[in-house]
């Protein structure tokens, strides 16, 4: 019989007031460019790490929830503001949790850019990551590969 630990992932918001854990690996860790999940961060780009929802669980605080479009939630820090999670209906049984919330963001490399075509033009990443036009995974084929590929 094994005893061997699950790996788990823990993470925060800026004050601290919510703090959760997942165990195991995530799905996959993806750059999102859509104009949504900008705005949703204030940034260029929004980094995501995709969980099953049964790995994942709060351990403090609860999170406010903004639906930001039909089917579509997203979860932040009542206290201090910072972005937590998105949950969408097209994933019901997965947490898409934002990289910077990590204990550790560099545990966690990522796996390509989706929504490249809705990408601020000034802002590219020169990675080997594939590209895809929309939401990768489900069969998805990247519309382009990274710079550094042939």
């Amino acid at each position: 019989m094994s005893t061997a630990k699950t790996d788990t992932t823990r993470g925060h918001c800026f004050c601290g007031a919510i703090e959760y854990e997942f165990s195991g690996a995530p799905k996959w860790v993806m750059h999102c460019h859509c104009e949504s999940c900008r705005r949703a961060v204030s940034s260029a780009v929004a980094t995501y790490v995709g969980v099953n929802i049964d790995q994942f669980h709060y351990l403090k605080g609860t999170p406010s929830i903004y639906e930001s479009s039909p089917g579509v939630k997203r979860y932040f820090c009542p206290t201090c503001g910072s972005p937590m999670a998105y949950a969408g209906s097209r994933w019901p049984k997965e947490v898409h949790l934002f990289i910077g919330t990590l204990d550790n963001p560099a545990k966690y490399s990522p796996t390509g850019h989706a929504h490249i075509e809705e990408r601020v033009n000034w802002f590219d990443v020169h990675d080997d990551l594939p590209r895809f036009k929309e939401t990768a995974g489900h069969g998805a084929t990247p519309v382009a590969k990274g710079p550094g590929k042939k």
